[in-house]
């Protein structure tokens, strides 16, 4: 990644001295730009970045294997609730999330339980109240992609889980009633933060689970 990030730095000094000699663009404001890529990159925990993004979210948009008759084998897209607190609010990094047979993401895990979450600042409309795009480098995001399991219910810790969920989630303790949901967990297997120019960083689930939030 070192390697990735000089590569970049190089090609963006030669676009810069580029565009100086077309158009008097200052040396003291390629200093600038320059200084603000070394000081992001010197000072930014891409763990961090991706836990308070899950902590932050009430829901994610999560990517599964279509088994729907009419688009069998195509991405299927979908909003799903989540949570990854204890039951005193603190983050724990694990994404719990309710499932049920009735929607798209249910009959799809079961299939193939390989999906992908996408968390966003823009979640929180963080990045339109410094007004950025959603789709620019800053408005920082994390693709988490792993394999969904179903939580069991005789677990010691499981009516923790349900009641940390439901806190989040006041409107769960309707679907739980009555909608055959179950609590499931994503089993993570890659990271990947993109919160600024430089492409994405690729973070271990093991810095991500030891990194401490506030």
């Amino acid at each position: 990644m070192a390697r990735a990030d000089v590569n970049i730095l190089s090609l963006l000094l030669l676009a810069l001295l580029s565009f100086e000699y077309c158009t008097g663009y200052s040396a003291h404001e390629d200093a600038l730009i320059i200084a603000e890529y070394k000081r992001h990159f010197r000072s930014t925990d891409h763990a961090l970045v991706a836990r308070n993004l899950v902590h932050q979210a009430s829901w994610a948009s999560v990517g599964s294997i279509s088994t729907n008759e009419k688009i069998t084998n195509y991405p299927m897209v979908n909003v799903i609730s989540v949570d990854d607190s204890a039951l005193n609010g603190k983050s724990t990094g694990r994404i719990h999330f309710l499932l049920t047979d009735l929607d798209f993401t249910g009959p799809d895990w079961q299939n193939n339980n390989k999906v992908t979450f996408l968390f966003t600042d823009e979640q929180n409309l963080n990045c339109k109240k410094r007004r950025e795009d959603p789709m620019e480098p800053t408005c920082a995001r994390t693709i988490i992609s792993g394999k969904v399991r179903e939580l069991d219910s005789k677990n010691v810790d499981y009516n923790d889980w349900i009641e940390a969920f439901k806190s989040r989630h006041p409107a769960a303790r309707n679907w739980l009633k009555a909608h055959n949901f179950y609590l499931c967990e994503l089993e993570i297997e890659n990271i990947f933060v993109l919160d600024y120019y430089g492409g994405p960083h690729d973070v271990s689930v093991e810095d991500y689970y030891n990194t401490k939030t506030k």
